[in-house]
């Protein structure tokens, strides 16, 4: 047993996690700040899943606010860290550019400072398919250069792993960073495409697409999401021996440093993701065919060999199943 923090424990991801860290018997701490980028009374829904759960606590706490996480980490002492909690959204972060800096860059930055002070084993944290950017070889990988973000929060989540290369390779932090794929599922954010459309097909409203159907993402279930967050958890980041600096390997490095992608490596494409949403619902959309959005990339698609080969993860769980899942969820819920 173990004794985790999680950040962003109230978030979709978050609370997951924290759900998975308790089935196991670890030792949960979760702090949130519960800001209002979207519905406070969803974060809330979740949150009151996990207080009554034996091993968790919550404390509210913004992971920008320096005294107060300096605090946290000097009375608690744990053993992992698990950074989930970011200012999300690359639509938003061409409205609102402070938030990201505040909470991913300034709050990050109290995160690696409480791991290294405090001897916490390893830390794990959330980067995002969004740092791929510009580049267009399909399947991303970890190897591939990321130094081409076309959003403030793809960039943001490049500096994290930046920020923790950093750490990892002054004071012999293990990082790990997770590059997310467009995660979905059950108690989901309502700023992702999935709950809006649900919601507004539901309603009979339009929905709009981007791209005129055309894009494509590497949708990944919720609790694929998880198993692989906790199978990173248990392997603590060690250094690449076979590293050299004459030609430079993006994804792993000689100290305790990695990154990896968590997908369904299966992609799909908008128009067809629409379509399974559909016949889970029951009702056909009414299509806004638009243009594509700034910052928004045309396709993702992970290579997850490295995770597969390192920790033995095989995401299971295909679209149908996922959204029909979700959708179950969201009429019961709402």
């Amino acid at each position: 047993m173990s004794k985790i923090l999680v950040t962003g424990a109230a978030g979709f991801i978050g609370s997951f996690v924290s759900h998975g860290l308790l089935g196991r018997g670890d030792e949960v701490v979760g702090i949130d700040n519960l800001n209002d980028y979207y519905d406070v009374s969803l974060k809330e829904a979740r949150l009151a899943r996990l207080v009554d759960r034996k091993g968790f606590r919550f404390l509210k706490l913004d992971i920008a606010d320096r005294q107060g996480m300096e605090n946290l980490f000097s009375s608690e002492k744990f053993d992992k860290v698990v950074n989930l909690a970011a200012q999300a959204g690359v639509r938003y972060s061409l409205e609102n550019p402070h938030a990201y800096i505040d909470s991913n860059i300034v709050g990050f930055l109290n995160i690696l400072e409480g791991c290294r002070h405090h001897q916490v084993k390893h830390l794990v944290y959330a980067s995002s398919s969004s740092v791929y950017g510009a580049n267009e070889t399909m399947p991303f990988s970890v190897h591939d250069n990321v130094d081409h973000p076309v959003s403030l929060y793809a960039a943001s989540k490049k500096a994290n792993e930046l920020m923790a290369h950093t750490y990892s390779h002054l004071y012999g932090l293990p990082t790990t960073g997770l590059r997310f794929f467009t995660v979905y599922g059950p108690w989901g954010r309502p700023d992702m495409a999935y709950f809006k459309f649900a919601k507004a097909i539901l309603a009979g409203d339009p929905i709009d697409v981007y791209n005129h159907g055309k894009m494509q993402r590497d949708f990944t279930y919720i609790d694929d999401v998880v198993e692989g967050v906790l199978r990173v958890l248990d392997k603590t980041a060690e250094g690449n021996p076979v590293w050299e600096g004459a030609s430079p390997d993006p994804g792993s490095s000689r100290a305790p440093w990695r990154v990896y992608n968590i997908g369904n490596h299966t992609p799909v494409e908008l128009l067809r993701f629409i379509e399974v949403l559909e016949a889970s619902l029951g009702k056909k959309a009414i299509k806004k065919m638009l243009p594509m959005q700034p910052g928004d990339v045309p396709a993702t698609a992970a290579d997850v060999s490295d995770l597969m080969a390192d920790v033995g993860f095989v995401p299971a769980t295909d679209i149908a199943t996922g959204l029909r899942m979700f959708v179950e969820w969201y009429k019961d819920y709402f």
